[in-house]
């Protein structure tokens, strides 16, 4: 049996993190929908028996009667194939959600309980899946859990596999969280799975990560993951590339430059010939005469559709030990800063603003 494995698309993400607004968030939330299209696409060209979602596929408090629609009739063109959706913490199932208020075509069916419940899948494939009853506090829906039955069992929810919450960094949280060694003494042969936006293929777990960018700092392909199911309950996957959005981490250094104009060139021969969104990480030594601002990066960035500026290890080259064992105004401003015990990134702010000041410089707005 082949089935065709994606989660976490979002639907209706504000985006605000990339410090989209307006139409570049629109155009954001339209690439959205164009992935799953892509989805649906790859379903039928693969020959799948089945479409699955691990949770996530719209954001619940954010969802327009017009994401409800075109989620309707997506899934219904994709008939007769059958569609399984198991909500997630975004997407959460409830009274006044769209998996309860829409009416759904004969061949979506979706988990709408917080307890694995089984379905015949085909080919002596049993499929158990669950759903979040809310944003939070969803238990693992592995505890206690055990197969019934002989043939395939497989698995579709969404949930936080401990050991890969660690290894992340915790960057998000634990919900629905389970140990992956509880897999395989629950009797299932492999669950397919939402939540963690980085792909994962384990031996008997699979995170497909979002399809099209999300954030910054998203690496590994972007798509869905098609899986084919043995009789011996052994999996094959592959993964194929989906995303619309080019989402790029650039490294700016600025070690070196003695003027803007320096920097700027360094930084458009970074962007040559890219496109979508840009996140921007200055380091290096930046030099006291150098007058560069925020805005001088962004100009060189206009072909972008959102750009975030951020400082990393960026030293100045004024010799602070050095100006602070001055007895003058500039050393006691020093040696006034560093006591205040300031974070690090406004510490060096501070110090190099109040540095320029006091050589009379007007441009005080430093990166």
């Amino acid at each position: 049996m082949k089935i065709v494995h994606f989660s976490d698309l979002h639907l209706d993400s504000p985006f605000a993190w990339a410090g989209a607004a307006g139409e570049v968030a629109r155009r954001r939330r339209q690439a959205l929908r164009q992935v799953l299209l892509r989805i649906l696409e790859l379903t039928r060209e693969v020959g799948a028996d089945a479409l699955f979602c691990g949770g996530d596929l719209y954001e619940h408090d954010r969802v327009t009667p017009d994401t409800a629609e075109f989620l309707r009739t997506s899934f219904a063109d994709l008939g007769p194939i059958p569609v399984f959706l198991a909500p997630g913490n975004h997407d959460w199932y409830g009274p006044k959600s769209v998996y309860e208020l829409v009416e759904w075509s004969s061949n979506v069916h979706i988990f709408r309980e917080p307890s694995l419940q089984r379905l015949h899948l085909g080919d002596g494939i049993a499929l158990w899946g669950a759903a979040h009853l809310a944003p939070a506090n969803t238990n693992n829906f592995l505890d206690g859990f055990q197969v019934e039955g002989d043939g395939v069992h497989i698995a579709l929810f969404h949930g936080a596999e401990r050991s890969w919450f660690t290894a992340q960094g915790g960057g998000k949280e634990p919900h629905a969280p389970f140990d992956a060694d509880q897999i395989e003494r629950a009797g299932l042969h492999h669950c397919f799975l939402g939540h963690y936006h980085r792909p994962k293929d384990a031996a008997r777990h699979t995170y497909p990560g979002n399809p099209d960018p999300l954030e910054f700092g998203e690496d590994g392909e972007r798509g869905a993951v098609i899986a084919t199911i043995g009789s011996d309950g052994q999996i094959h996957r592959e993964r194929r590339p989906l995303a619309l959005t080019d989402v790029h981490d650039i490294v700016l250094d600025v070690s070196g430059c003695t003027t803007q104009q320096q920097i700027r060139g360094r930084l458009a021969d970074l962007v040559s010939g890219s496109e979508g969104l840009a996140r921007v990480t200055v380091r290096g030594e930046l030099e006291p005469s150098v007058e560069l601002r925020e805005d001088d990066l962004r100009d060189e960035m206009s072909g972008f559709d959102a750009i975030q500026i951020r400082i990393g290890e960026v030293r100045s080259s004024y010799d602070i030990d050095a100006i602070r064992q001055e007895h003058t105004v500039r050393g006691q401003f020093v040696s006034d800063v560093l006591a205040a015990d300031l974070p690090p990134d406004e510490e060096r702010r501070v110090l190099m603003s109040g540095l320029r000041a006091l050589d009379g410089r007007a441009d005080l707005e430093v990166l």
